[in-house]
């Protein structure tokens, strides 16, 4: 008897302890990436868009997407925006083209009915972030509000909340694919260990990454920021295939 892992193969019998085989050929034809092999479950630092373009058609089940904009910041220009705000404007900022083009890789690489979730700020929820599905097999199908559970910026209301938006690939369809019917679509949870400028909720992360996918499928981040997609694949017992530009881009 034969039991297929990722990258071999353990082969028992009634008299003996189990022997890895080295399967790399199995393994090449079953690989999703068109040339270079990248680790899963580890924090690659590499530019997302070539990870991307290195992953074949339809292999990834979820995608989450946290673009690198200043939407917010542009839009206020607070006067101490320096000091409170020093650890973002160390990141890499993303022109509306480069958004466009990662959305379609990921479109590309998604398998049909597979999900992006999409993270985005007050101004692009109210603006709309449809032109950036333009060309694309992607639709959008729920909105998922994120209350921080802690009073932001604001020059009228202050800021507690990001929004998720939820996105299908076609054909769209919740029935027997979107598993968990009692997630709300207000989700409070606090950052209790900040590790990056934007650290995401790693309990709603794996709650949805749990409804719409089974073990064994890839979640893929491919601008990981603090890594908490990582966390959540841990905690779910889903293989991570994500990276970052600055992995060691941490807050003490």
């Amino acid at each position: 008897m034969s039991i297929l892992t990722r990258n071999t193969a353990i082969s028992t019998t009634s008299n003996s302890f189990p022997i890895k085989m080295n399967l790399e050929f199995d393994y090449a034809e079953k690989s999703i990436f068109i040339k270079e092999e990248f680790a899963f479950n580890k924090k690659l630092q590499m530019d997302g868009m070539e990870l991307l373009q290195n992953i074949k058609e339809n292999k990834i089940s979820i995608c989450f997407f946290d673009p690198q904009y200043r939407g917010v910041l542009d839009k206020l220009s607070y006067g101490n925006e320096g000091e409170r705000q020093k650890e973002r404007f160390l990141l890499n900022q993303m022109s509306i083209a480069d958004i466009k083009k990662f959305i379609q890789l990921i479109d590309y690489v998604l398998k049909p009915k597979g999900h992006l979730f999409l993270w985005i700020d007050k101004f692009h929820l109210c603006e709309g972030v449809t032109d950036w599905l333009e060309n694309t097999n992607l639709n959008i199908v729920d909105l998922i509000t994120w209350d921080k559970m802690k009073m932001g910026m604001g020059y009228r209301t202050r800021r507690q909340s990001e929004y998720l938006m939820v996105i299908q690939k076609n054909p769209t369809r919740a029935k027997d694919i979107w598993m968990n019917k009692s997630i709300r679509d207000v989700h409070s949870e606090k950052i209790v260990n900040k590790n990056h400028p934007h650290s995401k909720p790693i309990n709603l992360q794996k709650t949805l990454i749990e409804s719409v996918s089974v073990e064994g499928d890839i979640i893929l981040d491919p601008c990981a920021g603090g890594f908490s997609v990582l966390e959540a694949c841990k905690l779910a017992n889903r293989d991570f295939l994500g990276c970052d530009l600055n992995v060691n881009n941490t807050i003490n």
